[in-house]
């Protein structure tokens, strides 16, 4: 998957490598190092070999003459063919000599080319420029190929960092006579011009993609070792011949055929031969299809009409029954006498669940309520009741309130003894007595009012 259509850790979509990702896709050839964190015995000095990842799928190993200090996702200058180039370091340590050993095991040390330097910010701007170049170069070129009538599919340019060379990498199915379309395309960008042919799974590899499965490629994230695929993988799989089904995104069969054919063939060793017809007394019966995890094998008489009509499910020891007693010069009733009857296991619970009701809890808080009720004396109603609470607890919310505002009163001192009137009698002032005569209930006469008035 390319960086146009992913963010990876926060970096927008279409990043064009400036974000987390150094291989200019998500998980693209990721190596993880299991070996970063063990210390080399004393007086060992550590492997000068380390693994360059380049543009996509591309990587290689560089030779670290000048003890420089390296670590993953440093971007370093190395020598090429000709001029230089920037990569990124993907591997150091023991794990670069592990990879050595597996990828390349005729891998001379004294040839590999050489680490120059760390790159510096020149060495990167120039080799983004370079990067920036590439896809309109491959529009081009693919112009031109196509005014020369070439029958081939440029796929891919990687530039040189320097800007002195561009490789074009392409897939034909046959040999490309691309004489005249070197010379075109030097004239047009004026570089030195390689050509690279590769395979349809390398293209995959380096361009990247989603599957059907909805994951990465395989080929694209860890798959290097191309293996060839047969469509005898799909049959031993018991798969449909279906080739938009079993094609990838190359167009060739999914290399995922191979990854569970080796336990589909010990499987299949337990199963008879299916091109062996069984005959009964009601007829000729032919194999249809296997299924291997429930180890059945499914017959059905010849001539009855439709392709799956009356298929009958025997297992493998009752096949290899019914063959021996044929070359014995025997025939069964019929296969139904001998169908695999599978017995449905009843089980040892009952599932209660939507026959419970959902009030079964609510008579319990129902007596918890009516319990405390029940404290009150007899003769009395239930309003009665709840008045009586109803009044004891305005009294003792009228008497916290009292008790509160007389603290704040004498806690201001001699201000709220000038507000009562200079009377040293009365503590509260005319404050405090304004509410709680509001407080208490008001009579109906008009006398109360006027005694308000004049004080």
């Amino acid at each position: 998957m390319g960086c146009a259509s992913c963010g990876s850790n926060g970096t927008p979509g279409g990043c064009k490598n400036h974000g987390t990702c150094s291989s200019g896709g998500c998980n693209k050839l990721e190596v993880y190092d299991w070996l970063a964190n063990m210390e080399l015995p004393g007086g060992q000095s550590p492997y000068d070999i380390l693994e360059i990842r380049f543009k996509n799928s591309r990587k290689g190993f560089y030779r670290n003459t000048k003890s420089l200090t390296l670590q993953v996702g440093d971007v370093v200058v190395v020598e090429s063919s000709p001029g230089i180039d920037v990569g990124v370091v993907s591997i150091v340590g023991e794990l670069a000599r592990i990879q050595v050993n597996k990828k390349s095991p005729n891998f001379k040390h004294a040839e590999a080319r050489k680490i120059i330097r760390i790159a510096e910010q020149e060495d990167i701007d120039k080799w983004i420029k370079a990067r920036s170049l590439e896809r309109e170069v491959m529009y081009k070129s693919r112009t031109l190929a196509v005014n020369l009538g070439l029958e081939m599919k440029i796929s891919d340019v990687e530039y040189q960092a320097d800007l002195t060379k561009a490789t074009f990498y392409y897939t034909a199915e046959g040999r490309v006579d691309f004489r005249q379309l070197i010379k075109d395309m030097a004239e047009e960008f004026r570089i030195r011009i390689e050509m690279r042919q590769i395979g349809a799974r390398q293209e995959a590899s380096r361009l990247g993609g989603i599957g059907s499965c909805g994951r990465e490629l395989c080929c694209s994230t860890w798959l290097t070792d191309f293996r060839s695929v047969s469509t005898a993988a799909a049959r031993y799989q018991q798969l449909s011949l279906n080739p938009q089904k079993l094609a990838g995104q190359c167009g060739k069969l999914k290399c995922c055929l191979n990854y569970e054919l080796d336990m589909y063939l010990d499987a299949v060793k337990a199963f008879p031969k299916g091109d062996l017809k069984l005959r009964t007394e009601k007829g000729t019966a032919s194999h249809i299809k296997t299924d291997v995890f429930k180890k059945q094998m499914w017959y059905g008489y010849d001539g009855e009409a439709g392709i799956g009509s009356g298929l009958i499910p025997l297992h493998p020891d009752r096949v290899r029954e019914i063959i021996k007693m044929n070359r014995n010069g025997k025939k069964p009733a019929d296969l139904n006498d001998y169908m695999d009857v599978t017995v449905v296991e009843e089980p040892d619970y009952t599932n209660v669940v939507g026959q419970d009701s959902l009030n079964r809890f609510e008579h319990i808080f129902k007596k918890k309520k009516r319990s405390g009720n029940r404290r009150k004396k007899g003769g009395q109603g239930a309003n009665a009741q709840g008045n009586k609470q109803q009044g004891t607890k305005q009294q003792k919310g009228n008497q916290q309130k009292q008790g509160s505002q007389q603290k704040q009163n004498n806690q201001k001192g001699p201000q709220a003894k000038n507000q009562g009137g200079g009377n040293p009698n009365n503590k509260g002032g005319g404050q405090n007595k304004r509410r709680s005569n509001n407080n208490r209930r008001k009579k109906p006469n008009n006398n109360s009012n006027n005694n308000e008035k004049k004080s």
